[in-house]
């Protein structure tokens, strides 16, 4: 009897971990929407990727009319849609992968 009573509680908290819950911007960030400059973080609401910071871009929210600051590599998670609310749908360029260089040199005899 335990162990079914266990199995019920188990798949009650499981079933309402998967229920997908809308995406709402974090109220915090709402003095910094359409200023552009960079400085919103990410989970708040946003314009365009102007708002973003640097590592971030504004995201579609699937079935909203607000997009939200999303990091580049989660644009399409939690009812995200991608890069690119307010950019045209365009997604910005994604930042250089670090600041170092490579020089190749060749060398060769005749």
């Amino acid at each position: 009897m335990v162990a079914i009573s266990f199995l019920a509680i188990l798949s009650m908290a499981l079933s309402a971990l998967a229920t997908p819950r809308p995406i709402t911007p974090d109220p915090s960030g709402a003095k910094n929407v359409g200023k552009g400059g960079h400085i919103q973080f990410i989970g708040a609401e946003c314009k365009n990727s102007l708002d973003c910071a640097t590592t971030a871009c504004c995201a579609f929210v699937t079935g909203q009319n607000f997009g939200v600051c999303s990091g580049l590599g989660a644009t399409t998670q939690a009812g995200k849609a991608g890069c690119g609310f307010g950019d045209g749908g365009a997604a910005p360029p994604a930042p250089p992968a670090n600041n170092m260089t490579t020089t190749c040199s060749s060398s060769s005899s005749s």
